[in-house]
């Protein structure tokens, strides 16, 4: 289990990740955010205990995806399957994730929000991972962004599957 806290003057934030059932258990100020970190909770098979406070929408999504990030790459076992790949249709959306959780931070794809492409970015960006998103079709914003959050959820549980493989040329993947 990987327990994360972060307090900055804007924000508090602490976060609970473990290896589970995709269950969360949240006490969020933003339903939208608390959505998302549900989803991601369900999708990954993850369970996600979070707290989250903050001044503005901006910081605590931001906050949040940063801390979410730090927790999950605790998560990452040193023989990972490393990599996943998911198509997630939603109604009009249609959103692809494929993800690295080999340790090189990179993030790739615009979702129609601004604010929820940046917690993609943040949250690839702190678990060390590549993260790539494509927005295949869609037109509602909403089912956009829970694709993509579902589709990144689904590549996650790939890729932090353990196995008695390292795929690395370089040894076992450890993030310090």
């Amino acid at each position: 289990m990987s327990d994360r806290e972060r307090q900055t003057n804007e924000t508090q934030v602490r976060a609970s990740v473990r290896p589970g059932t995709g269950q969360a258990d949240l006490k969020v100020e933003d339903p939208f955010l608390a959505h998302m970190v549900k989803t991601l909770a369900r999708y990954s098979g993850l369970d996600i205990a979070l707290s989250a406070r903050g001044d503005l929408r901006h910081h605590l999504v931001e906050d949040v995806a940063i801390t979410l990030g730090l927790a999950l790459a605790d998560e990452v076992p040193a023989a990972a399957a490393r990599y996943g790949d998911a198509i997630v249709p939603m109604d009009d959306a249609l959103v692809q994730a494929a993800i690295d959780v080999g340790g090189r931070s990179y993030y790739e794809g615009r979702l129609p929000s601004r604010l929820y492409t940046h917690f993609l970015q943040s949250l690839a960006c702190n678990l060390g991972a590549t993260l790539h998103v494509r927005v295949l079709r869609g037109q509602d914003r909403h089912h956009i962004v829970e694709a993509a959050v579902k589709a990144t959820g689904l590549a996650l549980r790939q890729a932090l599957a353990g196995g008695d493989t390292v795929f690395s040329t370089k040894g076992a993947v450890r993030l310090t």
